[in-house]
């Protein structure tokens, strides 16, 4: 039994998503998040850039104890998680997008994939591609501008709406009957998503397999906390810690929000 934090770090407060799926796969796990928004979004960055930035949210993690760190960026983990893995000592979990269940489940043979340049040009996403979707036809889309109405608090409103609907609409023509989310931001547009999509359309988005795949790994390395009823969930955020409080809203326990100059 090992009672220290799950770390979790992503570009801002897209992580969420990922943070609520493992709370609940995990309940008696303690969590520490860090949202690097100030240098939201990392889709637009070089990668040496995005390599950077997550060393010294690793580092900042694991000088706060953490056993365990959930790389919560789909852009981060495409482009850091290989050099991350091969320098420090503890397990950490990817995130991709999740092309396989939605090549599995298409009918049509058209699959819509909206994510970051970040991880659109990754060598991760056209191997996961080749290896698990070379039988159907993938419609990429880039979802510029996306991350920052979603960090600046407005997930809901009409300059969001507006872009969505430009950016699926154009893949909902061509036939796709899934779309994957390649962005741990993007699960927090779901509802004006469903809003613009027919309802026949699927969307995935992979926060439930992280979930799972943290628990798997932190079973099989003897990493899993002792039941307990009191759990403490510590957020840190450099930029605007109320919209990070915001999207907290509603959740139960010892939840903690703090600025920090990082």
């Amino acid at each position: 039994m090992d009672n220290r934090p799950i770390g979790i770090f992503d570009s801002g407060v897209g992580g969420i998503s990922i943070w609520k799926e493992i709370r609940s796969k995990l309940p008696s796990e303690d969590t520490l998040y860090l949202a690097d928004s100030r240098n939201a979004p990392y889709g637009e960055k070089a990668p040496g850039q995005i390599l950077d930035l997550s060393i010294k949210n690793t580092e900042w993690l694991l000088d706060k104890g953490c056993k365990l760190i959930v790389v919560a960026c789909n852009t981060a983990t495409t482009n850091a998680i290989d050099h991350l893995r091969a320098h420090y000592p503890v397990p950490f979990i990817g995130i991709e997008p999740a092309i396989k269940p939605a090549a599995l489940g298409s009918t049509s043979g058209k699959v819509g994939v909206l994510a970051t340049k970040g991880t659109l040009s990754s060598a991760l996403f056209h191997s996961t591609s080749r290896n698990h979707a070379s039988h159907i036809e993938i419609l990429e889309q880039e979802g510029r501008g996306l991350v920052e109405l979603i960090e600046q608090g407005k997930a809901h409103s009409e300059d969001t709406r507006k872009l969505i609907r430009q950016y699926v609409q154009p893949m909902v023509a061509a036939g796709i009957d899934h779309l994957v989310l390649g962005c741990t931001h993007y699960p927090h547009l779901i509802p004006v998503l469903k809003e613009e999509l027919p309802e026949g359309i699927r969307i995935i988005d992979c926060g439930e397999a992280v979930a799972r795949q943290t628990f798997r790994i932190l079973e099989e390395h003897n990493l899993l906390s002792s039941e307990k009823d009191r759990t403490i969930h510590q957020f840190y955020s450099n930029a605007d810690h109320k919209l990070l409080s915001r999207f907290l809203e509603g959740v139960s326990g010892d939840v903690r929000v703090t600025y920090l100059d990082f």
